[in-house]
């Protein structure tokens, strides 16, 4: 099992910028295809974007495509989302998952390690 710890959510106005980190501990990263995920408040949590084990496959949701990057960088076990021009409805509770597997997933149940999560507030 691997213990995940994101940070870097906040508030933010339309338009602006935030760099979620996701910290990982108890296994190196490096095994593992990695995904971001959200929540928004009386929705169901949706897919945001994956990074595959070796980093060249980085599918995106429709509706961050453009605006946020996902990357990692596994000397410091570490996988980050970059979001640009944020938008009110990106507004959500922001986790990270693990998966043991060398390819992603847009699907939350094939994830077997989850963050805590963190908050990210757009303003209008």
């Amino acid at each position: 099992q691997v213990q995940l710890l994101e940070s870097g959510g906040g508030l933010v106005q339309a338009g602006g910028s935030l760099r979620l980190s996701c910290a990982a501990s108890g296994r190196t990263l490096r095994n593992y295809a990695m995904g971001w995920f959200r929540q928004a408040p009386g929705k169901e949590r949706e897919f945001v974007a994956a990074i595959s084990r070796g980093g060249s496959i980085t599918p995106y949701a429709d509706s961050v495509k453009g605006r946020f990057t996902i990357s990692r960088e596994n000397a410091k076990n570490t996988v980050y989302l970059q979001m640009n021009s944020l938008k009110p409805e990106d507004t959500a509770v922001y986790y990270c998952a693990a998966r043991n597997s060398w390819t992603t997933s847009q699907l939350g149940d094939e994830y077997a390690d989850w963050g805590q999560g963190t908050q990210v507030t757009v303003s209008s």
